[in-house]
């Protein structure tokens, strides 16, 4: 019984501890083109359209930096024709002068789900998921899927649906470990892509490897 206790507690406190980055009805600690780029839509941070083509990248990005975490958030993705991808970016920075976003991404779309990719930094998929793994992972096109993403010290989890997809941990030194999150709509497409029910539960610093 007290076991029993003492478990529901920590899971109430874990809880307890997560906390929402949307209130799906406005953009308050997001920064980008809420004007003719991002809207909310049935809670969701949502950009793109199925009748025009999505010129360039753009993301919507959080005005405030993290180091340790883990987030959850939902995401779905619609597409036509192009290359109908988007992504969860973390421990990133905007780039000066420019509207690209630099550093980790949980991609997603265009046989990318559940990979972890550098984005402008070192332009490469860092790791990704075995087809086989995948297969457990995805879900049907039009429904949402759940990413799990956890960051500590060096090392990087991401989960799709609950599936483990990627383990990473980080052997460069120099590669950030604090940045901003920021959902991205990829160029080069005709697309939707909407991200609703984010939240985050920062972690004590330097427990990772």
């Amino acid at each position: 019984m007290k076991t029993l206790l003492l478990t529901l507690l920590l899971l109430a406190s874990a809880a307890s501890a997560q906390t929402p980055l949307s209130d799906g009805k406005t953009f308050t600690g997001w920064e980008g083109d809420t004007t003719t780029q991002w809207r909310i839509e049935d809670g969701a941070f949502t950009s793109g359209s199925l009748e025009k083509k999505q010129i360039r990248n753009d993301y919507l990005t959080t005005t405030k930096e993290f180091g340790d975490f883990e987030l959850t958030l939902k995401w779905k993705l619609e597409g036509t024709e192009g290359f109908v991808n988007g992504g969860v970016h973390f421990r990133s920075k905007r780039v000066p002068k420019g509207t690209e976003v630099s550093g980790f991404q949980a991609d997603l779309g265009a046989g990318y789900d559940g990979a972890l990719y550098d984005h402008i930094r070192r332009r490469k998929v860092i790791q990704r998921p075995t087809k086989e793994v995948l297969e457990k992972a995805r879900k049907p096109v039009g429904e949402w899927n759940d990413y799990r993403i956890r960051a500590e010290g060096s090392r990087i989890q991401i989960w799709l649906n609950g599936v483990q997809t990627v383990d990473y941990t980080e052997t460069d030194p120099t590669v950030e470990t604090t940045g901003i999150i920021a959902v991205q709509i990829h160029g080069n497409s005709t697309a939707i892509v909407r991200y609703k029910d984010i939240a985050i539960t920062e972690l004590p610093a330097g427990k990772g490897k």
